[in-house]
């Protein structure tokens, strides 16, 4: 299709066509001529090509028709162009797979909040010696309407408010949304907020919320990481993500080891955090992990005894069974199993379950835990920032004397040099304070969320 079309106007009843590739040339013609006017004149025109009311995005977005077929030429060019001109990224994502069979992001959404898990395709390409970057998104629909695919960094759920109509493919210059990053601890996986976090989004329909699979859990187990596997390298990886999603999260809240995690990210973070920030550390000290008292249980030995078990099982109650013979309690068996998974071992008629973790690689984490030390943040705070940490009333063990001092004494001085550092209680609660006490950690967190309610 050459440019006599375009001037013609016939391009924009292709797109209304009811012929797959009369659609295919209308689109590629659009998005070639806005490509081509960007490097010739030197000015982005995607304000003014996003806003159209006849542009690609609208229109298939209302007749809801696929931009490319499979076998479309068109797909597999933007595919091959992808896949080499990104190679140039560290950390870009290629999707080859052209099974575009939506607009370029349509968010799921419910009377409460939308819920996605988007997976950004980038590719760039230098046209005299200017990059034009274009994003698109492959998205598989999955259970409940969710649109599901996992990034190269790390699997995650974004949870929106219902008042969020922001995307960081569809157009990058609106301002995202006030965000808020949650962090699970060892052992856990992002479904350990879901219920919380989408009860945050239903008090506070501004907001968004970003639930993360640290390296080595849950579906970031499946994307292979370079060693070492340690509570830096996890802070990094979420900073990585947050910087490609484009998203410069306010508040960050991390249970337990995400809680060093929050603490390592506000350390070796930049520009990707905004100022002010808000960071919740849940029933975690920055410094020394102390050993669980009588009755309470031991992580290092939970890791240790899951190491034992084979890599496929047959029955989650026999591995709940085995857990409480070796005197861990009945909730931490049960929260084990959450990372079971069903099997898809062929040749098999018995149904079996696998485990999502790479243990080895949890194991070298929490060994990072309990000798990462990070008082250093706490004592001399960065400007801007705000700490929080919380204590579980029941949790006697992770907290010594020595720490609340040192916390209180870091309160003090954060006053005077403009900073913020806060110590909370949770009552009723031992350490897992998003099931013991949802209700009171609710209350205590949302003094975060404030400015965004409406």
């Amino acid at each position: 299709m050459d440019g006599a079309v375009l001037r013609e106007g016939r391009v924009f009843l292709h797109l209304f066509s009811n012929r797959p590739r009369e659609r295919e040339e209308a689109v590629f013609a659009l998005l070639s001529l806005y490509f081509s006017a960007t490097a010739s004149f030197g000015v982005s025109l995607r304000p003014l090509f996003f806003s159209l009311p006849l542009s690609p995005i609208c229109i298939f977005h209302s007749l809801q028709m696929p931009l490319f077929s499979n076998s479309s030429p068109y797909c597999t060019a933007a595919a091959a162009a992808a896949a080499v001109n990104s190679s140039n990224r560290n950390t870009g994502f290629v999707s080859t797979n052209c099974k575009l069979s939506s607009p370029f992001l349509r968010l799921s959404q419910n009377d409460k909040f939308n819920v996605s898990r988007l997976a950004l395709s980038h590719s760039e390409r230098s046209v005299k010696d200017r990059t034009v970057s274009m994003a698109l998104v492959g998205e598989t629909v999955g259970p409940k309407g969710k649109v599901g695919a996992s990034s190269t960094i790390l699997a995650y759920d974004l949870i929106q408010g219902a008042l969020v109509r922001w995307s960081s493919v569809v157009d990058r210059s609106l301002p995202d949304p006030p965000t808020a990053v949650f962090l699970h601890g060892i052992l856990g996986c992002r479904k350990n907020w879901g219920t919380f976090a989408r009860r945050l989004a239903q008090e506070f329909p501004t907001w968004q919320f970003l639930l993360v699979d640290l390296r080595c859990h849950g579906d970031s187990a499946s994307i292979k990481k370079r060693d070492p596997h340690t509570v830096a390298s996890a802070a990094m990886d979420v900073l990585k993500l947050v910087r490609d999603l484009r998203i410069t999260p306010r508040v960050l809240v991390g249970h337990s080891f995400g809680g060093k995690v929050v603490l390592s990210m506000v350390d070796q973070a930049a520009k990707p955090l905004a100022r002010p920030v808000r960071a919740w550390v849940l029933d975690a000290t920055p410094g020394k992990v102390r050993a669980g008292g009588d009755g309470e249980d031991h992580p290092a030995e939970l890791i240790s005894f899951l190491s034992t078990l084979p890599k496929e099982v047959t029955s989650k109650r026999d591995v709940v069974r085995a857990l409480i013979q070796q005197g861990f309690s009945n909730d931490v068996a049960q929260w084990v199993v959450t990372n079971l998974r069903p099997s898809n071992s062929t040749g098999s008629q018995s149904s079996s379950f696998s485990w999502v973790f790479d243990l080895r690689g949890i194991a070298e984490m929490y060994q990072s835990y309990e000798e990462t030390n990070l008082w250093k943040v706490v004592e001399d705070v960065p400007r801007g920032v705000h700490m929080n940490f919380l204590k579980a009333e029941r949790s006697l063990h992770r907290w010594a004397l020595e720490d609340l001092q040192r916390i209180h004494a870091a309160e003090e001085l954060a006053a005077e040099e403009g900073g913020g550092v806060e110590m909370h209680v949770l009552e009723d609660a031992g350490h897992w304070v998003h099931a013991d006490n949802p209700d009171g950690l609710f209350k205590i967190l949302s003094s975060s969320f404030q400015g965004g309610k409406t």
